[in-house]
């Protein structure tokens, strides 16, 4: 049947990419193409017709092919007036879905965002709407005289709307795409009943259903499969020959199979659909001021929720808009430290900025996530707005990528036809020749054709299917012993085709926790020798930037964090202090403060001058790895003012410091210690005249706040191996495995951890690749630099490029920084392939810079 499809569209849809060791990254957009067909009531009687002349051999071809189905039962219309469409993805698949319909939906206003917003505002009836430009998450329909029949169809989770506007299926997966930070806290406000009912059928419900399959579906999807279709056919003929051992024992081997073969895959299914099904109940605030207990599966973008004290399983993606919240990410990110979310910005400067759930990570929290603590300090509440649910979350995504994975194309399974092919070939020039010498030999028309299909079974082994069945189902077993589950049991051969495995360094590596090995105080702008006890600082701002800058908070009495910043805390012998109320603090300190540390009791001080005051935060600006840096404003009691403190990597911190204020053997120094294996994190401070109350501090903007800072000095801290890491490189090694170190640290320490790991051999010389963009009438460059020159020697000599192949005398590898990497990608995409296959180290590489690293190993396969 030909496939002349009239109204033919690309559809722009979602693949999901992660990053490992942090959040999934943002979605890139891809296309997928879209065609709409229309039931015809004379093809539905033909196809049931030719189901029942077939004897349901029709229904099995649909059933591979379904597809097909569409195709005889309907024909191509535009998609305005489709019953069901075909969806063909980026990677080529095929899929069907059918066009449902709901009545009495609400089509709302043709209005914008902005004028949405108004309308929650003043509590009027409106709906979720989106821009006619590359199909936003949320539809705009027509005015009521126009429409009001919500038509949408479902692929792979995802909610698909019919716009009039626009004249296309769009997808409805955010609130949030073109609204800015400020549009965000007008909805602290709440909806109306009427909004999020019609919301609610706009986005449908919020869950991210794993189906449990029974095992009827399964036995028949496994059944219908085409080897088994083969292998009745074979047993039903050997019986017809008298081969009754032989089929038996067929039948046997192929019904044990079958069974192991259900019973994990529907386990397995069982187990992630219990993983992921999360059932809570969450207070929410309405337009009218009225507050309710919704059912997570009720929620709908635009809500604003209240979150409980002693925390929840968040059911959606939502943005943190008052209070302080310290989530465990680990169901998401593997990582088991807790993190601070911090409030969205809700200043003049940042009003305007568009919301990213990538940009703003630290203030978002994401689907999954369990919320430890919640604390309230500008609103009586804690409040979030609902920006994503179901399948749109990280978490959906995450899901998605699982139930519905990438294809993979091995050259295995390219053979494994091949080899089929080529036997049937031979089944086919052998059935000839048999059917020739039978009819020579005047045999019975009845033992002609069984012997002329006997050559078929014979050629192509109906043993296979059982025969790979039962590898895999042991195989799935022995990855059951180690914990690891598969619902897809063929992508088990996916793990006999590894050929890298990337890493990253900090508790991965190396220990989760780091030791602090000592503070490099300045006089002026000198260095003074390493201090191993930070609590013998005198009273300062090294001291405090210590004590302050980072985002521990207490839970039942006992700090959480990041270990690292626990480490920093611990070793000033400053702790955070939560016995306090509201009035004592603001007598304090005559402010409000987010929380207090507070300096050891005089008995456990060193001797001298005792730290008797304690500084109050105002303000964290949280950590993120793309400013590589994280900051506090602090204040003391009875100060007039501020200080802003900041720490994060040397090279960021001297950056934003005054050139004045940083020593001149700062690289010397800090190359001594990260050539070493510690790990080095530099200090800054300001004072802020202007900021004096908790309010003031709440309206800083940080691009103002992290600028013309004072430097302080370094931070040094161990960063020990742990005791499987050797063991693992070396087995991965001995298997011809690949092994790559991708990391946000210093180049110098990710260098000397690869080379105690053996990941980089002793006999290998490093060379690092620096690549420089193009300033003003200077082209780009690249430069090949060994780690460690020998007296005399050139920097560039023994490495040069012949023929696109790098040479040297003894073994040698590179290792690179995000922004080399960066310049390489841009300015040398030709050397880009060359470099990578004999790069070991990939340093100060930022999420982004992960994803796509992993991405151009991949196409290099």
């Amino acid at each position: 049947m030909e496939d002349t499809v009239a109204d033919k569209r690309t559809l722009l849809g979602d693949q999901p990419t992660f990053n490992y060791g942090s959040l999934p990254a943002l979605k890139p957009k891809v296309c997928m193409e879209i065609s709409g067909y229309r039931k015809v009531k004379w093809r539905i009687v033909l196809c049931f017709a030719l189901c029942v002349l077939t004897l349901g051999i029709l229904l099995v071809i649909f059933h591979w092919k379904p597809r097909l189905y569409v195709l005889l039962i309907c024909k191509n219309c535009p998609l305005a007036e489709a019953n069901w469409v075909i969806i063909k993805d980026v990677f080529g698949q095929i899929s069907i879905a059918e066009v449902k319909t709901e009545h009495g939906v609400d089509p709302g206003l043709d209005q914008g965002p902005r004028d949405r917003l108004d309308a929650v505002e003043n509590g009027s009836v409106a709906i979720a709407v989106a821009e006619e430009d590359d199909f936003k998450d949320t539809i705009r329909l027509h005015h009521k005289e126009e429409s009001d029949v919500l038509r949408y169809f479902i692929h792979e989770g995802m909610r698909y709307i019919w716009s009039d506007r626009s004249m296309d299926f769009v997808t409805v997966s955010s609130l949030t795409d073109g609204l800015t930070c400020g549009d965000l806290h007008r909805f602290k406000s709440g909806l109306s009943i009427a909004d999020h009912n019609s919301r609610k059928q706009l986005y449908g419900p919020n869950e991210i259903n794993v189906q449990v399959k029974s095992y009827g579906i399964l036995l028949i999807d496994e059944v219908l499969n085409p080897f088994y279709i083969f292998q009745i056919f074979s047993v039903i003929l050997w019986f017809f020959e008298n081969y009754f051992y032989y089929a038996g024992c067929i039948i046997v081997i192929a019904v044990v199979s079958i069974c192991i073969s259900l019973y994990e895959t529907r386990k397995q299914s069982v187990t992630l659909h219990n993983m992921v099904k999360v059932m809570v109940s969450l207070k929410v605030r309405r337009a009218n001021g009225e507050e309710v207990f919704l059912s997570s599966e009720d929620l709908v973008p635009g809500d604003c929720i209240i979150l409980p004290v002693a925390g929840v399983m968040l059911p959606c993606d939502a943005v943190l808009l008052s209070g302080e919240c310290m989530v465990n990410e680990s169901l998401l990110t593997g990582e088991s430290v807790p993190e601070m979310k911090t409030p969205l910005p809700d200043s003049v400067s940042t009003a305007n900025t568009l919301y990213s759930s990538d940009e703003h990570r630290r203030h978002t929290i994401f689907c999954g996530t369990q919320v430890i603590q919640a604390k309230s300090y500008v609103e009586r509440d804690v409040l979030a707005v609902v920006t994503k649910t179901g399948f749109s979350t990280i978490k959906g995504n995450l899901i998605s990528s699982i139930l519905h994975p990438k294809p993979i194309k091995f050259k295995f399974y390219r053979d494994a036809f091949l080899f089929v092919l080529v036997l049937a070939v031979f089944a086919f020039f052998g059935t000839i020749y048999s059917l020739v010498m039978l009819i020579r030999n005047k045999l019975p028309v009845y033992q002609l054709v069984i012997r002329v299909l006997d050559v078929i079974t014979i050629v192509v082994p109906p043993a296979l299917p059982a025969a790979m069945t039962v590898g895999t189902i042991y195989a799935q077993g022995r990855l059951k012993k180690k914990g690891i589950f598969c619902i897809s049991p063929p992508r088990i051969n996916v793990c006999g085709k590894v050929k890298m495995v990337c890493f990253d360094k900090t508790g991965t590596l190396t220990e989760e926790g780091l030791d602090v090995w000592g503070v490099i105080p300045l006089d002026n702008v000198n260095f003074l020798p390493i201090v191993h006890e930070p609590r013998y600082l005198l009273d300062g701002p090294l001291l405090y930037a210590l004590a302050a800058c980072h985002s521990v908070t207490l839970l039942n009495g006992s700090p959480i964090g990041d270990l690292m910043d626990v480490k920093m805390m611990d070793s000033t012998g400053w702790t955070l202090e939560d016995s306090e109320t509201e009035e004592q603090l603001i007598s304090i300190f005559g402010t409000k403060i987010l929380t207090m540390i507070k300096p050891p009791p005089g008995e456990e001080q060193p001797h001298g001058p005792k730290h008797q005051v304690p500084v109050g935060v105002l303000q964290r600006f949280p950590f993120s790895s793309s400013l590589q840096r994280m900051s506090v404003i602090t204040k003391l009691p009875g100060s007039l003012h501020c200080d802003l403190y900041l720490k994060g990597a040397p090279e960021m911190v001297a950056s934003l410091c005054r050139n004045e204020t940083v020593p001149p053997d700062f690289s010397a120094m800090l190359r001594q210690y990260t050539q070493d294996g510690y790990r080095v994190l530099a200090f800054g401070y300001k004072t802020l005249p202007s900021i004096n109350s908790f309010e003031d501090a709440q309206a800083m903007a940080r691009e103002s706040a992290e600028r013309e800072l004072t430097f302080l000095g370094f931070l040094v801290m161990k960063n020990v191996l742990k005791p499987e890491t050797a063991p693992v490189i070396y087995e991965l090694r001995k298997a011809e495995i690949r092994t790559v170190m991708v990391t946000g640290d210093n180049m110098l320490t990710a260098v000397n951890v690869a080379k105690s790991c053996h990941m980089v051999e002793s006999t290998e010389k490093v060379y690092f690749v620096n690549v420089s963009p193009p300033l003003y009438s200077s082209a780009a460059t690249l430069k090949f630099i060994p780690s460690e020159l020998s007296p005399g020697e050139d920097p560039r000599e023994g490495l040069y490029q012949q023929g696109g192949t790098f040479l040297n005398k003894e073994p040698f590898c590179f290792a690179i920084n995000g922004k080399s990497f960066a310049a390489l990608t841009d300015y040398f995409p030709d050397l880009l392939p060359k470099i990578l296959i004999n790069a070991t180290i990939f340093a100060r590489m930022s999420p982004d810079q992960k994803t796509q690293l992993v991405r151009n190993f991949q196409e290099l396969k």
